[in-house]
Order: C-alpha cells, then sequence, then structure tokens
C-alpha cells in the first residue's frame, strides 16, 4: 500500500520539481525586485501563496496517511515521492498575484506625495530640468551681453571723450594768419595760375623774430622779423616724389610794392629776399616768390625757433657727423668732432650757425639746413610716427604750438590730411636742393640767380616734372668731365648729352635717404 512519506516529526517534505520540468522565465522587468518595489511586492504574496499551498497539500497528505486503510489515497498523492506541481502551482509562479485578500496594499509609487519614481526620474524628469537649464543659461548669457554693450559703450565713449579733447587741444593752437589771405585776395589778379591739377606748392617760412620765447636768441626791435629760412616745398601730383628749394635770404630780389600791418603800402623795389618778410609778412613774401619763379603758392606756412626745437624734441633728437669740432658763441652752438644726436637747442643752433662752419657763407649754412631736414624726415618715417599715435602726437603738439598757416590749413584735419599725403614718398624721392645761385656782382656778400638755370628749376616745378639732384662734388665732377669732352671732340655729330633738350639737368643737393651720416 503506498503511503505518503514523512520525516520523523511528521512534517511532509517539501513538494520539488519535477525533473526535466522547465521553469517559466520571469516576468519582464522582476529581475531585479529592489528597481522595482511593486514588483518586489508581487514576489513576496506569490511566494507566501505558495507555501499555503504547500501547507495545504501537507495536510491534505496526513489525513490521507490516516484513512489509508478504509480507501484510495486523494488525487494529491497517488505515490510517494514529491508531489507534481499543480496548474495552480505552475500559474502562480508563472504569474504571481495576491494569494488573498489582506487588506489595501500600500503602492509605493504614490507615496511621498505622488514623487516620481525611477522611470520617471529617467524621462519626463530630466526633460523638466533641461528645460529649465536652458532658460536659466539664456538668461545668464542675455544679463552677460547686456553688462558687456555697456562696458563697450563706456570705453567707447571715453575713448571719443579723450580724442576729441585731443583734436580739439592740437587744433586750438595753430594760429591763422588772415591778413596774408585778405592781401593776397586784393592781388589776385597779378598772381599766377596753377598748372597741374593736385600738384601743391607750399611756402616754408623759418621766422627769425626774437619776440616772446625766442628773446633768448637777439634783441626784439619791437616786433620785426625776417625769414631766416624760406623753402619752396613741391608735392607732385601722384605724391610719389617730393621737393624743396632753398631761397637764399641774402638773394637780390624783386619786391612788389606790398601793404605794411599799419595800413600803408611800401613801393616796389630790388632789394635783399628777406625783407619783403619784414615789410609786409607772408604776404608779402608769397608775392615776391611767385613773381621771382612763376610758381603759385597754395599754402604757407610760418615756424619760429622754439617749434624747430620742440619738433626735434618730439623724435628723440636728430643724428649728425661732423668732421671738425665747432664752437659758435652767436649761435649758441659748441659741439665735439664725430656722430652725436643733436636734441633741441643744439638743433637750433646747429641749422642757424655760420660762423662756426667753413667759410661762414650763407650758402654752406642752407646745405647744412637741408641735411639736418632730410635727416629728420628719414628719422620721422623709419620710425613709423606717422603711423603711430602715440608718438605722432608730441610731434604735432610741438608742431602746431609754433605754426602760423593761411585758412586753408588751420585745422587739425586739414594738417593731417597733408602729412598723410605725404607718408608714402620714399625717403630717396624727397630732394632738397637749393636755387642755382652766385655772388651778387656788386656785392659779394649777396646772391643772384644763375640763368637760365633758375627759370629752367622753376619750370620743372611748375610743370610737375621729375627734379635730379647729385651731391654737388659729383656735380662739379660732371661739369668738368663734359667741358674736357667738348674740347677733345669737336665733331658735330657727338653733341653734349648735358645740353641735349631731352636730357633733364642735374642739380647740387641731397635726399632724405642719405642722411648726415651716410
Amino acid at each position: 500500500m503506498d503511503a505518503d512519506v514523512t520525516d520523523s516529526a511528521g512534517t511532509p517534505p517539501e513538494p520539488e520539481d519535477p525533473a526535466g520540468t522547465e521553469q517559466p522565465p520571469p516576468a519582464t522587468g522582476t529581475t531585479n525586485c529592489a528597481k522595482n518595489p511593486k514588483n518586489a511586492k508581487n514576489s513576496k504574496s506569490a511566494k507566501s501563496a505558495k507555501n499555503t499551498a504547500a501547507a495545504e497539500d501537507a495536510g491534505a497528505a496526513a489525513a490521507g496517511g490516516t484513512a489509508s486503510d478504509t480507501g484510495p489515497a486523494p488525487e494529491t498523492g497517488e505515490s510517494a515521492g514529491p508531489a507534481p506541481e499543480t496548474e495552480a502551482d505552475t500559474a502562480s509562479a508563472s504569474d504571481p498575484g495576491p494569494a488573498e485578500d489582506t487588506g489595501p496594499v500600500e503602492d509605493p509609487e504614490r507615496s511621498e506625495d505622488t514623487a516620481p519614481g525611477p522611470e520617471l526620474a529617467t524621462g519626463n524628469g530630466t526633460a523638466a530640468d533641461d528645460t529649465a537649464s536652458v532658460t536659466e543659461d539664456a538668461k545668464s548669457r542675455r544679463h552677460w551681453l547686456r553688462w558687456t554693450a555697456l562696458g563697450v559703450s563706456v570705453v567707447v565713449l571715453a575713448a571719443a571723450g579723450t580724442g576729441w579733447w585731443f583734436y580739439r587741444k592740437l587744433d586750438g593752437n595753430i594760429q591763422t594768419d588772415t591778413t596774408a589771405a585778405h592781401e593776397l585776395d586784393k592781388y589776385e589778379h597779378d598772381r599766377p595760375a596753377a598748372v597741374v591739377h593736385d600738384a601743391q606748392n607750399l611756402l616754408l617760412i623759418g621766422s627769425d623774430s626774437r619776440a616772446g620765447n625766442n628773446s633768448a636768441y637777439g634783441r626784439d626791435d619791437g616786433g620785426s622779423q625776417r625769414s631766416d629760412t624760406t623753402i619752396l616745398l613741391h608735392l607732385a601730383a601722384d605724391r610719389r616724389s617730393a621737393t624743396a628749394v632753398s631761397l637764399p635770404r641774402d638773394l637780390m630780389a624783386d619786391i612788389p610794392a606790398c601793404g605794411r600791418p599799419d595800413g600803408s603800402s611800401t613801393k616796389a623795389q630790388f632789394a635783399q629776399f628777406n625783407s619783403a618778410f619784414e615789410i609786409g609778412g607772408a604776404a608779402c613774401t608769397i608775392r615776391t616768390v611767385e613773381k621771382m619763379t612763376g610758381v603759385r603758392i597754395d599754402h604757407h606756412v610760418v615756424v619760429d625757433f622754439s617749434g624747430f626745437k620742440d619738433m626735434v624734441d618730439a623724435v628723440d633728437g636728430v643724428e649728425v657727423c661732423l668732421k671738425e669740432p665747432v664752437d659758435d658763441r652767436q649761435a649758441h652752438l659748441k659741439l665735439p668732432a664725430g656722430r652725436q644726436t643733436l636734441r633741441g637747442e643744439q638743433a637750433l643752433g646747429f641749422v642757424r650757425s655760420r660762423h662756426g662752419f667753413g667759410d661762414g657763407s650763407d650758402t654752406q649754412r642752407m646745405d647744412r639746413q637741408q641735411q639736418f631736414l632730410g635727416s629728420l624726415m628719414k628719422k620721422v618715417q623709419s620710425n613709423g610716427v606717422l603711423l603711430n599715435p602715440a608718438r605722432l602726437y608730441p610731434v604735432l603738439d610741438a608742431a602746431t604750438k609754433s605754426l602760423t598757416t593761411d585758412p586753408g590749413l588751420n585745422t587739425l584735419g586739414d594738417l593731417y590730411d597733408l602729412v598723410r599725403s605725404m607718408r608714402d614718398i620714399p625717403t630717396e624721392n624727397i630732394h632738397f636742393l637749393t636755387v642755382p645761385r652766385q655772388p651778387y656782382v656788386y656785392d659779394g656778400n649777396r646772391d643772384e640767380l644763375v640763368q637760365p638755370d633758375a627759370d629752367r628749376l622753376f619750370k620743372q616745378v611748375r610743370d610737375d616734372q621729375p627734379i635730379k639732384v647729385a651731391a654737388a662734388a659729383d656735380v662739379e665732377k660732371a661739369k668738368e668731365g663734359t667741358k674736357k669732352g667738348d674740347g677733345q671732340d669737336d665733331k658735330p655729330d657727338d653733341p653734349d648729352p648735358s645740353s641735349s633738350p631731352s636730357a633733364p639737368p642735374v642739380y647740387s643737393g641731397t635726399d632724405a635717404a642719405s642722411g648726415m651720416c651716410g
């Protein structure tokens, strides 16, 4: 007789799965109960139901063992060994659900005021956080842009205000010679016409007035002044060359009738050139130059001693080379021989001195002035002063403090346009020369023009033609060679190249590229 097997304590064994029975796969999402509290709760309920069913089976088995003598065993255990799982057990394992109604079960997902569970946190919750973050970033960016724009505006306004202050200061330094403009208007019908459009001719006048800050250089005779230096500056129409022609102050010239500052007028006279400035100021000097050269003067600039010194100091001095030491008390100049850099007072004495160099002639002084101005131009361009506002301002400040100009150049904008038009001129194309002259036949201490050389030079300036210069020694050597060639070869078919109409003349002078020390 088959009997249910129990252990010694009468407890039936745990039912086992039949060999080879495949366990149902776990439900999706129940692999890790800790990740889903609801699945963990359902798993516990399934296990409790399974244990209850096993206990009922064990009780039934015990009852069947007691009544085994009277009838067949119940369906739950006809053979010894582990009881097979019923369909209910299989269903219970595959779809665990509540085994019994034990009351309402708290849903963890709806606790804590329905706080979002892990699935919500990784889904909709992240999108909400990202949206809030983007909004916050946008607000921060707009805030930063507002402050940046405000800061830039403040800087721009400050820079504009500073620039305007500098402009007004420099512009206010310039003095305007309205008297000369009115005087020139009166004699407009006598003035020559401009020949080449866009070419410009400026007359630069160095005043030797001893008034004001210049009193240290001599006695002031009631404010009288003469032009210590006069230069006709021609700017080519294409602004690829510039020519500065020095006019000797001791040159004998025809001076027209000019108006005086007191309203009276002078008679036309043949006198020393620089007396024109004393008689009738810049207007009389301009009319004298126009009568002499036939060149229309577009603008004029008067520079005094102090202004020249300040401009040299603004570029940290100019280098010169002296073969011999110099000692000229009248020019307040004492220099050793050799290479050296001259500043302010020394530079002024260097260009004014006559008795400390060579034979003391005005001709040598003009040559020295041209060399010094060439070195000054070279230094200005090589150091990039014209393109560097920080370095250009001191030069402009020094220059404008000592300038008196016509109304066409009396603003900083006008002067800047003029200087800017010259900044691209190569230094080798900036020429300095003195008008061809010789000692005056009636007074060796005065000069007169050499003709037709002087008129030929003036025509080249009027017509904006290129002008060639060379060192004085080279020009003299070329002339001597030409004379020897003419004496040795009298063939008519071998013309002198220097006298050929197609050969441009070469004048004694220098250029800004050479400098005083080579």
